[in-house]
């Protein structure tokens, strides 16, 4: 850097260093808001408008043929039915009634094949290619790369460790005399509240019972064994049942409760599944030459590692819940493909990611993911393209949830070792400009 641009770098920090911190946050307001608006203006722009809606839809969100061509007719638009509402999705209408409501067709998402992915799991044990969908360039590109490289190094060692899906119904008390009373009584009847919650369904067993007092608040964490399914709906509708009983015999009337206080951590990322689990856990590791590190990622162990480190450091500043690089890429195009709860990412992309230099020189790479929540049944997993996209890696239907889940691991695994291979060579953007500005 010349001594000109030197000076001049300095120059406008200290302007910046010396303006009126009132000054700097002002700017960001002043450029909302255009900086010619009055008063009036804004308030006349920001207020309640009470005139009847110019759109309505149908009372019912029944997914019936009338029901779809009325929509459409309100909607006037031939061009945009077109797109979303094709001649095969109109034959395959029917399948969606259990999935949706105000019903008007589908999108289509672009979907790639990742792979082949070797996974040597306690469920899943064979060469996958693996269907994501996605509108993101050069994902597909990413995984597909990172899949080929653990299978040269022999696959990815992948072993479920726990499930359990939870809700947590929460009930507040006049003061925590009336919380204790509550409680005791509370832990006399676990039998009785497992025979009412198991009532419900056909494959959910509640399996335990936290209890958490804060102050006069009383949180029960009602966890159970889900089968195949994802379980939010099956957990929900066993605990609500669960729930009544409760207030139809607790000794100790609370002042309010609510079927869900927020503990449980569903659809959000939080810190207690880290530790414990919330629909499947899984772990997942390999050792990588540095032969192959060098053929497939043009990089070496020690720089990774290094990555790793300072990257480790970067989201414990950031205030991170857990450390990886982008689980949710991966996380996102599954779901999607497979029929899974999308919003779940928001949950399941939490873990941790270590890479280390073995004592052969190698890489070593692990993931941990203890916050999977995904099913191969029940759900999203029956709609057509969904379920053609579990059957391309034979994972559809009873008995199958846990090897997709070992998958699921493998797949983040090889995700963690090409991004960080992309920014050790220093190819991370240009790939992107590559595939993405062709």
């Amino acid at each position: 850097m010349s001594e000109k641009e030197t000076r001049r770098i300095s120059k406008n920090f200290k302007r910046e260093k010396d303006m009126p911190k009132l000054e700097l946050h002002r700017r960001d307001y002043v450029s909302i808001l255009g900086g010619d608006i009055t008063t009036q203006e804004l308030k006349h722009t920001l207020s309640p408008n009470y005139a009847p809606a110019k759109k309505c839809l149908l009372p019912s969100p029944y997914l019936t043929e009338k029901n779809i061509e009325r929509r459409w007719r309100d909607l006037d638009n031939l061009s945009l039915k077109a797109e979303l509402l094709d001649e095969h999705t109109q034959h395959q209408a029917s399948a969606y009634q259990k999935n949706i409501e105000n019903f008007i067709g589908t999108v289509k998402v672009p979907v790639g094949l990742a792979g082949p992915l070797r996974v040597n799991g306690l469920f899943a044990k064979d060469d996958f290619l693996i269907p994501l969908a996605t509108t993101e360039a050069a994902l597909v590109a990413s995984y597909n790369r990172g899949s080929k490289l653990l299978t040269a190094a022999g696959g990815v060692s992948a072993m479920l460790l726990n499930e359990g899906v939870t809700r947590t119904p929460g009930f507040a008390f006049y003061g925590l005399a009336q919380a204790g009373q509550f409680v005791a009584w509370a832990v006399t009847q676990y039998d009785q509240f497992k025979q009412v919650g198991e009532s419900t369904t056909a494959y959910g067993k509640l399996t335990d019972i936290n209890i958490n007092i804060e102050g006069n608040h009383v949180y029960l964490v009602f966890e159970y064994l889900t089968g195949d399914a994802s379980g939010q709906n099956m957990v929900t509708i066993a605990t609500n049942a669960v729930f009544e009983y409760i207030l139809a015999h607790t000794p100790v009337e609370p002042e309010y409760a609510f079927l869900d206080g927020n503990l449980s951590g569903d659809k959000k990322a939080n810190t207690q599944t880290l530790r414990s689990v919330r629909g499947k856990k899984v772990t997942a590791e390999a050792h990588i030459s540095a032969e192959l590190i060098q053929k497939y990622l043009h990089t070496t162990p020690e720089k990774m590692m290094q990555f790793g480190q300072m990257t480790t450091v970067g989201g414990a500043l950031s205030g991170a819940i857990g450390i990886n690089a982008h689980y949710a890429n991966a996380l996102a195009a599954l779901y999607i493909a497979c029929g899974q709860d999308a919003a779940c990412v928001a949950e399941s992309a939490i873990g941790m990611t270590r890479m280390e230099v073995d004592k052969n020189g190698g890489l070593y790479a692990s993931v941990t993911l203890p916050n999977l929540m995904l099913g191969t049944v029940g759900g999203g997993t029956g709609l057509p393209s969904q379920k053609a996209c579990l059957d391309l890696m034979g994972l559809h239907g009873t008995g199958k949830s846990q090897a997709l889940a070992e998958v699921c691991a493998a797949l983040c695994l090889a995700g963690e070792l090409s991004i960080v291979g992309a920014f050790c060579a220093g190819h991370f953007a240009r790939a992107h400009h590559k595939l993405a500005r062709k």
